[in-house]
């Protein structure tokens, strides 16, 4: 399977990102940068530091002035670049994906990386393609400035709250965040380490957030806030410990942000149908986007949103101009803060009934022929291709999608009735090779089957 995937380059260390594999990486990033000011970061995962070595080496060699940030959260590296006014950026780190991975989140220039751009890099690397130049390094110590920066954009506030890191790169950075605008922390797993221990990097897996649940109920704190391991994306849990679907998540703070006046609202296409109708009763314009933090910032540039999120937990906000998974934990204690119980607050939004993430292993390169297979099939149904494909109806939706990050189909279903989400769930299935239908039959939840 290839590492140049839609959003980023990924792999695992070691395996798929050889040395000399990464070096010409570097050097082709290099041939599109060079003579440009770069930013260089890197998560805190055991790979790391030899491969922001490696890169650095490359893009300095290829005639970049190279900013050496260090080890920091993904959301230090985006105000790193903004601040710094660069033209480019890597970000060494994996985001969610387990320990053994490792990669590179890429900005080369003022618009969010597209697939061609990957691709191109993918071609680059494939020619062997070098430039040399005048490349400088230095270094950039920036974590104290984002603490100050990112404080100023939040309200103070004086809740009991438990911030999970997962032992990312927000560990030793989330706590003195929250600290600093006055809340009280209880910090749980905000030791960096790399092998992640005590729980996988992914907070958009209810399993994964369980630790913090019985934190939260055991402190009796107000709600409990969980990274991912380069901290872009969150996971919240109610004061009950209860995992909260981040469809319910984007309501709230889309509310929070048209409650100022009408604006634009970036949701993806795996959210509830509940997350549009929400939005236009708040008085926004709510558009769909395709899964994926590139598509999702892509379409949060052009339509010049107040507000993007995507059910992974990726939230980008207009006073920011990126996603960041401690702002967007800020916020939503605001909205606690100000309206009391979170859980009472979820609750009170209308649910359909909706599936969570069916996940299907699936290491095939054929997963996009697959895709247009299964659209051919559906096509009396007029699908959606905006991301996979997705057949919708008045009373409810379903799509099979290909993970952009992992080996991964990702399914999910949404009806009004029991009813109508067995015979969408059908429909969709009927259409899929029977092999891959065995597989996601066999992790279809009760109600859909």
């Amino acid at each position: 399977m290839s590492i140049f995937k839609a959003c980023d380059i990924r792999g695992v260390a070691g395996r798929d990102l050889t040395d000399d594999l990464v070096r010409r990486i570097a050097l082709a990033i290099g041939v599109i940068l060079t003579g440009q000011q770069v930013v260089v970061g890197g998560d805190v995962r055991l790979s790391t530091p030899a491969l922001q070595k490696m890169m650095i080496d490359g893009l300095v060699e290829s005639g970049c002035q190279v900013l050496d940030i260090g080890t920091v959260a993904t959301p230090v590296f985006y105000y790193a670049l903004q601040t710094a006014g660069a033209t480019g950026g890597v970000m060494v780190t994996a985001s969610h994906n387990p320990a053994q991975y490792n990669g590179f989140k890429l900005v080369l220039g003022s618009k969010p990386v597209s697939e061609e751009q990957i691709a191109h890099i993918g071609l680059l690397v494939e020619q062997n393609a070098r430039t040399h130049g005048d490349g400088k390094l230095t270094q950039l110590p920036v974590i104290e400035k984002y603490l100050e920066y990112t404080a100023g954009k939040a309200n103070t506030g004086n809740l009991k709250i438990v911030l999970d890191a997962g032992s990312g790169a927000t560990a030793t950075i989330a706590p003195p965040l929250f600290k600093r605008l006055g809340y009280e922390v209880v910090e749980l797993n905000c030791t960096p380490d790399g092998r992640f221990p005590q729980r996988p990097p992914n907070p958009a897996l209810p399993e994964n957030l369980a630790a913090l649940g019985a934190v939260v109920r055991a402190e009796g704190a107000a709600l409990g806030i969980g990274f991912d391991g380069d901290g872009d994306r969150v996971g919240v849990v109610d004061e009950a410990g209860r995992p909260l679907d981040n469809d319910d998540i984007m309501v709230l703070i889309a509310r929070q942000y048209l409650a100022a006046g009408p604006g634009t609202i970036i949701y993806d296409a795996k959210c509830s149908m509940v997350v549009p109708e929400e939005v236009a009763k708040a008085g926004g314009r709510p558009i769909m986007a395709r899964a994926g933090h590139t598509f999702s910032k892509t379409a949060f540039i052009q339509e010049q949103a107040l507000f993007a999120g995507e059910i992974s937990g990726h939230f980008f906000f207009r006073e920011l101009g990126y996603d960041d998974g401690m702002f967007s934990g800020l916020k939503i204690c605001e909205l606690v803060a100000k309206q009391g119980s979170l859980a009472a607050q979820v609750d009170a939004i209308p649910n359909y009934l909706l599936t969570p993430d069916i996940r299907v292993t699936y290491t095939g390169s054929d997963k996009e022929s697959i895709l247009h297979q299964v659209a051919a099939k559906l096509a009396a149904y007029k699908p959606n291709r905006i991301d996979g494909v997705r057949i919708e109806f008045d009373d409810g939706w379903g799509m099979i999608r290909a993970s952009v990050t992992e080996p991964l189909f990702t399914l999910r279903f949404e009806a009004k009735t029991s009813i109508r989400l067995r015979e969408i769930t059908a429909t969709l299935l009927a259409a899929l090779p029977a092999a891959l239908r065995e597989a996601v039959t066999a992790k279809l939840p009760a109600e859909c089957s």
